[in-house]
């Protein structure tokens, strides 16, 4: 398609480009609308496909011309990025549309485009690793949290102290000073659920009892309007009920798994422990490389790429549309770092030839086979099903990228 090609904008990866399509070829593409109309259409008083064009043209004036627009956007579209090399990151945009009889047809193309990712540098570096070691007191907190899985909370008939559960009756004045009825509550005391000051309060009363004073919000309460402010507050205490946690034995390790004893499960804790901190510590070390590479080899991301990762976070962490704008400010240098990262071991992948295989593939499905004692066949099935299968290439080519790094930067 012959035409007219202006770059308007060119930053980092986005362009702006207007393209002028000639007057000729815009009129040639009319008429070609006009046929194709012309030869399926059924018009009163004449057979189908006999219709003179100059009818079918002032009949479907709207829609031939929406079908011109359409089929010249995605040929010149076409023409744009065979001509101009380029390699588009997101769906493009079209603004700023001119479609006048015997006139050139006209739009703004607006792109964001691959960046040009040539990674000069990516040795010579120098990281650290901070391993951090597993203590008694690790594995402790551990098991504890093991024991506060499996507790059962017991009524009890007396004064409800921190950690206890309780129902309580709420009831807050409003602005005039009106104490509205009250509304049920279950609360653990000292997990923050209530303001300290209510807290206070419930744990002055006994089993059945209510009481009214007055209670100061906090200075740092989440609603701005509501700290440091004074109001009356009536509770009612209808139920107390505290935590009974299993006896720290052999028959709790053999509950919690196929443990012989509790020196066995704490073994196994502190194995699953030094194995999370391994991988915790890779981590650190690998996007500490990545960092430094981007630093040195600097460049942008596309924008579209970024958003994508957000809107995942939105949909993940169910983020309520008020608060995605400013979710949004604070997660965008997280989100552009990880674009960033997966652009570079995408890049020294492709091009050192580290991108997993399929014997790859098939050797890690047989490894996972042999952990759930399972046949390779079924589990990859499985995990094709699953579509994971792409997860697990990601994760060899990773492996690969990072294993070539750390053989070429010095981690300390």
């Amino acid at each position: 398609m012959d035409i007219q090609i202006t770059t308007k904008k060119s930053e980092g990866v986005e362009r702006l480009l207007e393209v002028s399509v000639p007057v000729e070829t815009v009129q040639q593409e009319e008429e070609r609308a006009v046929r194709r109309y012309a030869s399926s259409v059924r018009l009163p008083g004449f057979r189908p496909g006999k219709a003179p064009t100059a009818l079918v043209r002032k009949r479907f004036k709207d829609a031939i011309r929406q079908q011109v627009i359409e089929t010249l956007i995605q040929e010149a579209y076409k023409e744009v990025l065979d001509r101009e090399k380029i390699k588009i990151a997101a769906q493009p945009h079209v603004h700023d549309l001119k479609f006048d009889d015997g006139k050139p047809f006209t739009f703004e193309l607006h792109l964001e485009v691959r960046p040009d990712i040539q990674l000069a540098r990516t040795q010579g570096f120098r990281v650290s690793r901070n391993q951090a070691v597993v203590t008694d007191e690790n594995v402790g907190e551990q098991i504890e949290q093991m024991r506060d899985q499996r507790s059962t909370w017991t009524p009890v008939e007396e004064k409800p102290m921190p950690g206890d559960m309780v129902t309580v009756e709420l009831a807050t004045a409003d602005d005039n000073g009106v104490i509205p009825e009250g509304k049920e509550y279950r609360l653990v005391l000292g997990g923050g659920q209530a303001i300290p000051g209510i807290e206070e309060l419930v744990m002055e009363l006994q089993l059945g009892e209510s009481a009214e004073r007055p209670v100061r919000w906090p200075d740092d309460f989440p609603d701005e309007a509501q700290r440091g402010k004074t109001k009356q507050v009536r509770v009612k205490l209808s139920d107390v009920k505290r935590k009974s946690l299993p006896a720290l034995d052999d028959a709790f390790a053999r509950e919690v798994g196929d443990f012989e004893s509790l020196d066995a499960l704490r073994g196994a804790v502190r194995v699953d422990l030094e194995e999370h901190a391994r991988r915790e510590s890779d981590a650190s070390v690998r996007q500490q490389l990545v960092d430094e590479i981007a630093s040195a080899n600097p460049f942008a991301v596309p924008p579209s790429w970024v958003g994508q990762i957000i809107e995942g976070y939105y949909q993940a962490y169910k983020i309520p549309e008020e608060e995605r704008e400013r979710f949004a400010t604070e997660f965008r240098p997280i989100a552009e770092r990880q674009v960033r990262r997966d652009l570079i071991v995408d890049t020294i992948a492709e091009r050192e030839g580290l991108t997993a295989t399929e014997a790859d593939v098939d050797d890690r499905v047989a490894e996972v086979a042999k952990r759930r004692n399972a046949e390779p066949g079924q589990v990859y099935a499985s995990l094709q099903k699953a579509g994971r299968l792409k997860e697990i290439e990601q994760s060899i080519t990773e492996d690969k990228v990072f294993k070539w790094l750390s053989d070429r930067n010095e981690v300390v």
